[in-house]
C-alpha cells in the first residue's frame, strides 16, 4: 500500500472511531430506558410514564438482547479490540539527543517489555514516528523523556487510535545500581506475571488496563514477576524472578531492575501525534484532594492501613 493509501486509510478509520464515540451519549440513554423496561416487568411495576410510549419498541429490544448486546460499547471496547487475538508489540524510544543515562534507561525498558524494538530517536518528529508505527503495524509505543540527566517522563501511547497516558518517573534505579552482575544475573526473556495493586477506582483499572496490555499472557510456570504497586498515586515499578529451592514453603526472590515510581499526570483520548485530542484525565495539583481522581479508593485504601 502506498503512503497516501495509508494515510487515507488511517483517517478513514480514525473518523469511524470518532464516530462510534460519539454515539456513547445516544447508547447510554438508550441502554437505561431499557433497564427500566426490563425492571418493571421482572418486578412485576407499572411501565414509567415517560416510557410508555416507546414501551412497544423498547420491549422488542429487550427480548431480542444477549449477555454481548444488552451492555452498551464504549470506546475503550473500540482502543483494545484486538488485545487478546494479537500478541503486543511495543517500540522503545527516547526524547531527542539523550544522554547516556537515558540511553540505557531505554534499553533496559526493552528488556522488561517482551516483543518489544528500541529505535534511536535521531532527528525523527512525533507525526513521523507514529505513521511509522502503524505501517510497522506495533501495537504501543513508550517514548521516555529527562531533566538534566535523570530520566523523568515516560508516554504510553496505544496504536492506531490511542489513548495515551502521561506518566511523570521519579527515583529510578538502573540494573547496575541494584547491584553488580553476579547479583541481578541475566534477563530471562519468558513473559512475565502481573502484579497490580491498589488499583481499585475507575481510573485505577484504566491505567492498569493501558499497562497490562503492553505485556504477553504469560505460561503458568513463568518465575519471573512484574509488580506495579500504587500508594497514594504513586506507582512503584519491581521486576522480580523467584525460585523455590525446597518447595513452596522457600521462595527466594532476585530483584532484576529497572526500579523507579511512576505519577500519572494525563490521559488522552488520541494518539501522541494528536494535540488537541480531549482530555479524558488531567490532574490537577490545586484541587481539593478529596475531589480529586484517585487510582485507588479511599475505602479500599483505609482498609489497606488497617490490615
Amino acid at each position: 500500500m502506498s503512503s497516501v493509501g495509508m494515510l487515507r486509510r488511517n483517517a478513514r478509520l480514525r473518523k469511524e472511531y470518532l464516530y462510534r464515540k460519539s454515539l456513547e451519549g445516544k447508547e447510554k440513554e438508550l441502554y437505561e430506558k431499557k433497564r427500566k423496561i426490563r425492571q418493571a416487568l421482572e418486578e412485576g411495576k407499572p411501565i414509567p410514564t415517560e416510557l410508555r410510549r416507546e414501551e412497544a419498541e423498547l420491549r422488542r429490544e429487550v427480548e431480542l438482547e444477549d449477555d454481548n448486546t444488552a451492555v452498551p460499547r464504549t470506546h475503550m471496547d473500540d482502543e483494545y479490540a484486538n488485545a487478546g487475538a494479537l500478541q503486543p508489540k511495543v517500540l522503545i524510544t527516547t526524547s531527542r539527543d539523550p544522554s547516556s543515562r537515558l540511553a540505557q534507561f531505554a534499553k533496559e525498558l526493552k528488556l522488561i517489555f517482551p516483543n518489544s524494538q528500541r529505535l534511536n530517536r535521531g532527528g525523527l518528529v512525533v507525526g513521523d514516528l507514529i505513521e511509522s508505527s502503524r505501517s510497522h503495524e506495533f501495537t504501543d509505543i513508550i517514548v521516555v523523556h529527562e531533566h538534566r540527566g535523570e530520566p523523568d517522563g515516560m508516554v504510553v501511547c496505544h496504536l492506531p487510535y490511542g489513548p495515551t497516558a502521561y506518566f511523570g518517573i521519579h527515583n529510578t534505579v538502573l540494573r547496575h545500581d541494584i547491584g553488580d552482575k553476579k547479583d541481578v544475573g541475566t534477563v530471562s526473556e519468558a513473559y512475565p506475571h502481573l502484579i497490580f495493586e491498589g488499583f481499585t477506582s475507575k481510573l485505577g483499572k484504566r491505567v492498569s488496563d493501558i499497562l497490562k496490555h503492553l505485556f504477553p499472557a504469560p505460561k503458568m510456570e513463568t518465575k519471573r514477576v512484574m509488580t506495579f504497586a500504587n500508594m497514594d498515586d504513586y506507582v512503584s515499578f519491581r521486576h522480580h524472578t523467584y525460585e523455590m529451592p525446597r518447595g513452596e514453603d522457600s521462595i527466594t526472590l532476585t530483584e532484576k531492575g529497572p526500579r523507579f515510581d511512576m505519577k500519572l499526570y494525563q490521559i488522552k483520548l488520541g494518539t501522541l501525534d494528536q494535540k488537541h485530542a480531549e482530555n479524558e484525565y488531567v490532574l490537577r495539583s490545586y484541587i481539593n484532594s478529596a475531589k480529586r481522581q484517585k487510582l485507588q479508593d479511599d475505602d479500599d485504601h483505609d482498609d489497606g492501613n488497617a490490615s
